[in-house]
């Protein structure tokens, strides 16, 4: 095996592909990356932890046609390092991949290619939609952060996705707060399976590193999914377990309601939060009277009052919570005023956008003494 291959082409493509490198595994040949040189030019980089798997092809200059497996954080920090110039890679038949570039060469150990996970194509039968990466990454921002991070929890560590005839949900939570989010798009039919948060994020990453915006592709298959985005074939393995019945949850029946701008909400929550006392729910305080919303915090450090002018319809209110967990709604919300939704101050808050039903955010309070 033999080919020339530009070292940032390559460099960037081992950077994609290394997302799904296992870095806990037992099996060592899940922490490598096999690359394949084929007789029409172009290099394919695979790597797979068994629950992601990323192919990912480039242009290179093949002189002999083959494979190999190397380790990928050793020859990643190889590549990467070289200068910015043409790199030759070579395969000897003791199985010594070889790196050279004008003034530096390395040897590196290989490993055989049978035992390299079988990466599954798209299943047959596949219902197939298209949609706008851009968007995909948006949906995939506006709900990772309130999945669990909790591996006991299941399917509660996924997204789940639900592809509807007329539009597609992203939905997420970790018992403390849920995130729903909704775009408009003409489906074949109604389908829905769950990804692990952390996969859909490397998606994202890779969603952001192309260079050219375009449309990505999914199979949706009884047991994983394929998506392709430019260059880049993910497969991903469907979590199994049913998903909570999330819209039971999300309460009807609120009888306090606000228009509050939201950059002024998001910046006096961080503000607030500076006193909140840390490992004790990072606790504060909305009093909600009239047209103002007063939110205060204290510690041993001191105390803190913040007041902003909301519109208001419904009764007064007094509730507490977990300022992170209102500070991560706050920071994927990208409207200029949003709308809050209360019952009592023993139940969810719901946040929505003032026109449309693009996004739903329930917070869940938290009881506080007299603050």
């Amino acid at each position: 095996m033999k080919f020339t291959c530009n070292q940032q082409t390559l460099a960037k493509a081992l950077n994609t592909v290394s997302k799904a490198v296992s870095s806990r595994t037992t099996i060592p040949i899940l922490k490598g990356i096999m690359i394949k040189a084929t007789d029409d030019n172009h290099l394919i980089l695979t790597a797979s932890d068994l629950e992601i798997s990323i192919k990912k092809e480039i242009e290179a200059d093949v002189q002999e046609p083959g494979a190999f497996v190397v380790m990928a954080k050793l020859f990643s920090d190889i590549v990467r390092k070289l200068p910015n110039e043409e790199i030759m890679i070579s395969e000897d038949e003791s199985g010594t991949v070889i790196i050279k570039t004008s003034f530096s060469e390395f040897n590196v150990v290989s490993f055989p290619t049978d035992e390299f996970p079988e990466i599954g194509n798209k299943e047959e039968g596949s219902e197939i939609i298209s949609l706008d990466s851009n968007i995909f990454k948006e949906m995939i921002r506006k709900t990772a952060f309130a999945a669990s991070i909790d591996e006991s929890k299941g399917v509660l560590t996924g997204i789940l996705t639900e592809i509807e005839e007329d539009n597609i949900k992203m939905v997420s939570l970790d018992g403390f707060r849920l995130a729903l989010v909704k775009e408009y798009m003409k489906s074949a039919a109604p389908n829905k399976f769950i990804i692990a948060a952390k996969v859909m994020n490397e998606i994202s990453k890779i969603i952001s590193e192309e260079e050219e915006e375009s449309d990505i592709t999914i199979a949706l298959g009884e047991k994983r999914e394929v998506i392709n985005i430019g260059n880049n074939e993910i497969v991903i393995r469907r979590m199994e377990g049913e998903f909570i019945k999330y819209y039971d949850i999300l309460p009807a029946d609120n009888t306090t309601h606000l228009i509050v701008n939201r950059d002024m909400l998001l910046e006096s929550i961080e503000r607030a939060s500076l006193l909140s006392r840390e490992g004790k729910n990072n606790l504060i305080k909305m009093i909600i009277k009239n047209d103002l919303m007063t939110i205060t915090s204290r510690s041993e450090e001191g105390n803190v009052k913040e007041e902003i002018i909301v519109e208001k319809t419904g009764n007064d209110l007094e509730i507490g919570f977990n300022s992170k967990f209102v500070l991560d709604v706050m920071k994927v919300i990208d409207d200029e005023q949003i709308s809050l939704h209360f019952k009592s101050g023993v139940s969810p808050c719901v946040v929505k956008p003032v026109e449309g039903d693009h996004y739903e955010y329930l917070i869940l309070p938290v009881r506080i003494p007299s603050m």
